[in-house]
């Protein structure tokens, strides 16, 4: 029995066979990758997670794929997504429980009907919550991270572990999760106050990203993080008169220069040729080198350096 015989008998979830990514991404880029399985409960992923280490399979964790470029040449490897399998969604007082596959922009409004304040400033922010703990996702001054309590993990070999909020680092962007677990469920404590309050902080979060995100098109977010917090990486990318720059049909966007825009057919090859001319362009007016704040998979470590 070859390797995908034994993997597809080993998976009681769902497994698709050379699954082109772009159908998996909000940019709607990216190859097929191997195998792409949404596994059915936490026994399913531990069986998974084990064939792959004895297998010597390379597994990729994925959220809803909005912060996500793929190469064009695809993902040798099990991608492994919870986003539509582990979706429970618990709030009970201030306290909220959520399996890592919720989507983010869910958890938000059912915290907001319930006078829940401390995500309402990430209304509209794309994602699972699993993605938005790991890039420590916040907008508008608000971090998913100032209101975490615990999160539950589980490893390659499946087995299941707890980390307290101040296991982890979070810092801006960024979180010290270990590559080789997996996120499954979080604990949040949120803070009760008033509807006036709340809708306040929602409705300027909100016409916040209307006013000035390119929200009509594709794209996978700030492509770069702020380098500093005065910062914004946007600005050094509109300085250095890099908006409306093209590589196919992909765009550095007019509205916002930290978006980078797939006018729809746009290769994972030509967005990496933007990240590469805003790179080089904002190093040489600023001597600053953009980080990316977008995750990738399938690409060669040098294909972004200018």
């Amino acid at each position: 029995m070859d390797r995908m015989a034994e993997l597809k008998a080993t998976v009681q979830g769902i497994l698709m066979e050379n699954e082109p990514m772009s159908r998996h991404t909000s940019y709607g880029i990216g190859g097929p990758a191997w195998a792409y399985i949404t596994p059915k409960d936490s026994v399913d992923l531990g069986n998974i997670l084990h064939f792959a280490t004895a297998a010597d399979i390379q597994v990729h964790f994925v959220g809803s794929g909005s912060n996500l470029l793929v190469a064009d040449e695809g993902i040798d490897g099990i991608v492994l997504t919870l986003g539509k399998s582990f979706t429970q969604l618990e709030i009970q007082g201030n306290h909220v429980y959520a399996e890592t596959g919720v989507m983010l922009g869910r958890m938000v409004k059912e915290c907001v009907k319930r006078n829940l304040s401390g995500l309402e400033s990430m209304i509209g922010v794309p994602g699972t919550v699993g993605g938005a703990l790991i890039m420590n996702a916040g907008a508008f001054g608000g971090e998913i991270s100032n209101c975490l309590q615990k999160v539950d993990v589980m490893t390659l070999s499946g087995e299941l572990k707890e980390y307290a909020v101040d296991e982890i680092d979070f810092s801006y962007r960024h979180s010290t999760f270990k590559d080789d677990e997996i996120i499954i469920s979080a604990d949040f404590e949120m803070l009760e106050t008033s509807t006036a309050v709340i809708q306040e902080n929602r409705s300027k979060a909100s016409q916040g990203r209307k006013d000035n995100q390119p929200l009509k098109f594709r794209s996978a977010g700030s492509v770069f993080k702020n380098p500093k917090p005065d910062v914004a990486a946007g600005y050094l990318i509109d300085q250095a008169g890099l908006k409306g720059t093209r590589s196919g049909n992909a765009e550095i966007s007019e509205k916002h220069a930290n978006f980078f825009i797939n006018h729809g057919n746009a290769n994972a090859s030509d967005i990496a040729k933007l990240i590469r001319i805003a790179r080089k362009a904002v190093q040489e007016k600023f001597d600053i080198m953009l980080e990316l704040e977008i995750k990738t998979l399938g690409f060669t470590e040098d294909i972004f350096t200018p």
